[in-house]
C-alpha cells in the first residue's frame, strides 16, 4: 500500500512509545503488535508525526541528513507503509 506523500499522519490513541537511549518501540494496545525503531527511524517518526504531510517531513529531513533524495524518499514511504499496516501510524482525518 503506497501512501500519498500529501497525507498528514498520527499516532493512534491506542499506541505508546518507549524511548531509549535515542531508539524507540512502539506498541498497539489493541494488537499487542510491537516495533522497534533505531536513532534514525526514531527521528523519522517523530518529523512524521508532528509535520503537517509526509512531503514536508521528508523535505525537513532532506535538509538534516546527508542521503540522495530518492533513498529518502524510499526509505520513508517503506516505513509509513510498515507502520501503517502494523496500525502503528494512521492518516490523519481531518
Amino acid at each position: 500500500m503506497s501512501i500519498s506523500f500529501a497525507e498528514r499522519l498520527i499516532l493512534p490513541e491506542d499506541v505508546l512509545i518507549s524511548n531509549v537511549e535515542g531508539e524507540s518501540v512502539l506498541l498497539n494496545l489493541n494488537s499487542e503488535r510491537y516495533f522497534g525503531l533505531d536513532e534514525v527511524g526514531t527521528r523519522m517518526l517523530s518529523v512524521l508525526t508532528t509535520s503537517n504531510s509526509i512531503q514536508t517531513a521528508y523535505e525537513a529531513l532532506l535538509e538534516e541528513y546527508e542521503v540522495e533524495n530518492e533513498a529518502l524518499r524510499r526509505d520513508l514511504a517503506e516505513l509509513v507503509d510498515r507502520l501503517i499496516d502494523q496500525g502503528l501510524l494512521e492518516v490523519a482525518r481531518e
